[in-house]
């Protein structure tokens, strides 16, 4: 096996060993290079303190309790750009199961090894001095292909590769002690579970079930940024599954649980709670951001509350309406910010849009586009869709979507009109002293023409120059120019609807 490492990191490890230092690769970065994924970021662990691995850096900066010293490299990467660096240390007991109430720091790699959450991520990996060699163009050894097994040790005391070839998530020692120190870590289990695709073992399971209610000792923002991980992992909608059959579901999304023995009506052959997860899984598939990820998940949570009668005849009245107003109360709570939170709002409060575009006029869709703004009319389209693959339809778009995709574009475009020059009717009075009346029409869609036939014509100096000249023509001879400028306006309407039309495949 072959470890790719970035030549920034390798030449942190080494000015790390250069000062008398221990330095070894540990948590997620070991984890994904032993799975042959690509790390998103990278951590080391020292035997230095942090004021001896800033004296071995150029630039450092170190903000925290914990000992972190961010090393900035020079590459352009975001992921090394930074590459944090923490002494070994120990911690003593968590009272507020959030925080060590005391941090020490260690000589010794096995201290801090155990204080680490789950056993993948309480691997080390120490890079031999043999790697350190820089060829003429400052390549490693491993540069392209990776690294040799010769050239890495691994520590590993708690059999944490083990566990990785059985795909299992397993805390470090007892789960209960571990939780009990930061109960965040029970979600965290969760997502790793979902963002590997990996299970829970029995005993890290059966601890999340018993001691779930520390979570509500949590703040709720970083329940949040665990909470937006799941939801951004490959597989989410399996890390609601095990959310809820481990019973932390009940602490964080209440209202997502309200639906679970909800049934729909003909249209829907699942619960409102199977629903919901199959659409936020689609949004995962197609590799949408949070936002519509978010709406996707939330886009039916008012249907327990409103729904009237039971079987086919089932109906969830304004459903999206008591949905909106639920979901500002959710991403609220979790002090979501206030932008993204008003948009997940409107896409959760649109989301029902009346979609058959063989009654639905250009003036609907027009109003929707103006209920959502048209910065969001693309994201409601997607979470529209998310809805019907939850709803067991098929991921292909079907014709009326498309269609209704392609009206959205054609009442977005820029309309060939009168609006567009650089002089109106008001202007056109205060030149000619004409009153409101058909001959103004007539010389604004005059003017038109000229502009479409040559667009540089649209300068305030040229058409008030028209305007004298065409105020002393007949209404008839003006009429003829109008009649020439809309007829010109509808044929460049036209073209472009029906370039529109073509590109999305619909008449």
């Amino acid at each position: 096996m072959t470890y790719k490492i970035p030549k920034e990191v390798l030449k942190v490890l080494e000015r790390l060993e250069e000062i008398g230092a221990e330095a070894y690769l540990v948590g997620g970065c070991v984890r994904d290079l032993l799975r042959g994924a690509e790390p998103k970021d990278w951590d080391i662990a020292t035997s230095a303190n942090p004021e001896e691995i800033q004296k071995g850096f150029e630039n450092t900066f170190y903000e925290n309790e914990f000992g972190t010293v961010g090393v900035v490299t020079d590459s352009g990467d975001p992921a090394i750009k930074v590459v944090e660096v923490t002494p070994y240390r120990f911690e003593t007991k968590y009272s507020d199961k959030r925080h060590p109430d005391i941090i020490k720091f260690s000589g010794k790699l096995e201290d801090d090894l155990k204080r680490r959450d789950f056993t993948v991520n309480a691997i080390a990996m120490r890079v031999s001095q043999m790697a350190f060699v820089y060829g003429e163009s400052g390549e490693t050894p491993g540069e392209t292909e990776g690294l040799d097994e010769k050239y890495i040790e691994i520590v590993d005391l708690w059999n944490g590769r083990k566990d990785l070839e059985r795909k299992i998530i397993k805390t470090v020692g007892d789960p209960k002690d571990r939780f009990g120190e930061d109960a965040l870590r029970m979600m965290r289990a969760v997502r790793l579970a979902a963002e590997l695709d990996f299970e829970i073992n029995k005993e890290t399971g059966e601890a999340i079930e018993q001691e779930g209610h520390l979570l509500k000792m949590i703040s709720k923002e970083r329940i949040r940024d665990e909470l937006s991980k799941i939801i951004m992992s490959q597989n989410p909608k399996e890390g609601f599954y095990l959310l809820r059959d481990v019973g932390l579901l009940q602490y964080i999304l209440p209202e997502l649980e309200e639906g679970v023995e909800v049934t729909q009506n003909k249209e829907h052959i699942f619960s409102v709670w199977e629903h919901n997860l199959r659409s936020l899984g689609h949004a995962a598939e197609k590799g949408y951001p949070l936002d519509i990820r978010m709406a996707a998940l939330l886009h039916d949570i008012g249907k327990p509350k409103t729904k009237k009668g039971e079987g086919v005849d089932s109906t969830f009245y304004n459903h999206e309406v008591v949905g909106a107003k639920m979901t500002a109360k959710i991403l609220s709570r979790f002090r979501f910010p206030k932008k993204f939170t008003e948009k997940v709002i409107l896409l959760v409060r649109w989301h029902l849009f009346f979609s058959d575009t063989d009654i639905i006029t250009l003036s609907a869709v027009r109003r929707m586009i103006r209920n959502v703004g048209p910065e969001n009319i693309w994201d409601l389209m997607k979470v529209r869709f998310c809805d019907r693959v939850g709803m067991g339809r098929p991921k292909e778009e079907p014709y009326r979507l498309r269609k209704y995709e392609a009206m959205v574009e054609e009442a977005l475009r820029d309309p060939v009109s009168v609006g567009q020059l650089e002089i109106d009717g008001d202007e056109i009075m205060k030149i000619t002293g004409e009153k409101p009346g058909q001959k103004i029409g007539l010389i604004l869609h005059a003017l038109l023409e000229e502009v479409l036939e040559d667009p540089s014509l649209n300068k305030k100096d040229y058409l008030e120059k028209r305007i004298k000249e065409m105020a002393k023509l007949p209404v008839e001879e003006i009429e003829k120019l109008g009649m020439s400028g809309k007829e010109k306006k509808e044929e460049l309407e036209q073209k472009e609807v029906g370039e529109i039309r073509k590109k999305y495949g619909v008449k």
